[in-house]
């Protein structure tokens, strides 16, 4: 029986977690930043890390007292070490190596992209007496990955939770920041993402149409800073600057939001398409921020249905930056014999 420790640091989310058997989340802990950050319109990195260095010692606590687990009872302390800001996921894998040299216990090192993949396998504390354990085919391999979040888009070819292979990703702008970006055109506030998804539910999809960015016929990379670019255009006008949201009535802007989410969807469920047909695959797996959306979850359930395989997505709680998805992928490494030394660095892109 596992019992993993997991951190993450990677951008302006603290949290830790403990998960058992590499999918039952014991306890999990996150500490947002929003408010430090949302004077400024985004994450501002040095600011980010001085939190993460004043919060992470009570965040750890509070997650071992949560799950009623002392340092005997953890078998690994999983950080996430790549992608990410530099000077935040110092902060993070500084703390788990000196847990896993205080502790005595394997320190694993968790790419926080594939750990969103991963989110999709947690199982809440409040459903865990109506699961079973993991079984040996789930998700049924191979799969199809895809992590759309705040600074990442990407699609994978995934063997295992273990052997993952990038198949295409952003070339410029991730999907998240891009309704970030809207967000801020549309003067809504920060984060974006969930203020865009809200007022396009008053808004018509059909009013407004954005261009749709494919980059070729067989292309499996993304773009969206095109589609922010159409978007500002289309509410400041072609100079950018000879109006502004404000301008608009409430059902113009509505409708610019709900415009540009459709493209986002018809984006996203192209590409996935494309790689179901290159792959072939047994399933479907989605992870990140943006799989929040709702309009998202429902063109990808449809996507599957019509492939005739299963969709794994994670719930709600674990869409977003979190620690249990650290610790359970730390779980699934600790499993196939991999762990990393007291030396492990740290990577902001990967």
């Amino acid at each position: 029986m596992s019992c993993v420790l997991g951190i993450e640091t990677s951008c302006d989310e603290t949290a830790c977690a403990i998960v058992r058997d590499r999918r039952k989340v014991q306890s999990s802990v996150v500490r947002t930043q929003i408010d430090l950050h949302k004077k400024y319109g985004g994450v501002v990195p040095e600011i980010a890390a001085r939190a993460h260095i004043e919060w992470l010692n009570d965040i750890v606590a509070q997650a071992m007292h949560r799950a009623a687990v002392e340092p005997a009872d953890i078998t690994g302390i999983g950080v996430a070490h790549c992608p990410g800001l530099v000077g935040c996921l110092l902060v993070g894998v500084s703390a788990a190596k000196a847990l896993a040299f205080a502790w005595d216990k394997p320190l694993l090192g968790v790419h926080h992209v594939h750990a969103h993949l991963y989110a999709s396998c947690l199982i809440p504390p409040e459903d865990i007496t109506d699961q079973p354990s993991l079984p040996p085919d789930y998700p049924p391999w191979p799969a199809v990955g895809l992590v759309i979040s705040g600074g990442h888009t990407a699609l994978y070819e995934v063997e295992n939770f273990t052997a993952l292979r990038r198949l295409g990703s952003t070339i410029d702008d991730a999907v998240g920041e891009a309704f970030d970006k809207v967000a801020a055109i549309l003067q809504l506030g920060y984060p974006g993402g969930p203020l865009v998804e809200t007022l396009a539910l008053r808004g018509h999809a059909d009013a407004v149409k954005f261009p749709l960015s494919l980059l070729g016929r067989e292309s499996l990379d993304f773009s969206f800073s095109g589609l922010k670019t159409a978007v500002l255009y289309h509410v400041n006008g072609q100079g950018g600057t000879q109006r502004t949201s404000a301008d608009l009535s409430p059902q113009q802007r509505a409708d610019t939001a709900a415009g540009f989410e459709r493209t986002v969807v018809e984006v996203l469920t192209i590409k996935v398409r494309r790689a179901l047909e290159i792959i072939r695959p047994r399933s479907l797996i989605v992870g990140g921020g943006v799989a929040a959306n709702q309009a998202v979850r429902g063109a990808l359930q449809r996507v599957a249905r019509q492939a005739g395989i299963p969709l794994f997505l994670p719930v709600q709680a674990y869409c977003t930056d979190n620690a249990a998805m650290i610790a359970g992928l730390a779980a699934e490494l600790l499993a196939h014999g991999q762990h990393a030394d007291l030396d492990l660095g740290v990577i902001a892109t990967a």
